[in-house]
């Protein structure tokens, strides 16, 4: 589905106005944010002024958000359906607003390594929460328990490893692309 002009105008101009009220600010706090006069926003979000893209980079920052973001349109694509690597027991979803990012699903049934050779670093950073069992992150010289619920993000710079504690757990890990990289090189989560 394609917008036309006039339609991404008033759809810009809607979220200038809801993410103002949505942080509870008057037009005179986000203009004071923006340091333009409270007529001239009032003008832009009513429709009685041009839009200009200085002004847009402006209001975006005031509002603690991208220009991307205020101008997107693209909702077509809301669902999506994982990759399987049944091979290593993942699953994986890009992440579409971040270029790079990936959500990865894996069943671990392995302890961690009993060696730091088998600990990896590697550019990036991770994030992971344990969905059912229980995890054990190694992290450098650290050894962390990581329960059902319980969440961990670190640089992967750091050597690390993860397996299990007892049984099976169940993990979701977000890595940025070189984290994804430096993973999709080996063959642990």
């Amino acid at each position: 589905m394609t917008q036309d002009d006039g339609e991404l105008d008033g759809l810009v101009r809607k979220r200038i106005r809801a993410l103002r009220v949505a942080q509870g600010w008057s037009l005179e706090e986000l203009a004071a944010r923006a340091k333009v006069s409270q007529s001239t926003l009032s003008r832009i979000e009513n429709g009685r002024r041009r839009l200009a893209l200085d002004q847009l980079v402006t209001l975006a920052r005031a509002l603690d958000t991208s220009l991307d973001q205020l101008v997107e349109t693209a909702t077509d694509d809301v669902v999506s359906s994982p990759m399987i690597d049944a091979a290593h027991g993942r699953m994986r979803w890009p992440i579409k607003a971040e270029p790079g990012m990936t959500v990865v699903r894996q069943r671990m049934t392995d302890p961690p390594p009993d060696h730091p050779s088998g600990m990896r670093a590697h550019p990036g950073r991770e994030w992971l929460v344990v969905l059912s069992g229980t995890a054990i992150l190694l992290l450098g010289n650290r050894r962390l328990r990581i329960e059902t619920n319980q969440a961990a993000e670190f640089p992967t710079m750091l050597p690390h490893a993860i397996g299990t504690a007892g049984g099976p757990c169940d993990i979701l890990g977000l890595f940025d692309r070189d984290a994804r990289r430096g993973h999709q090189r080996g063959d642990e989560a």
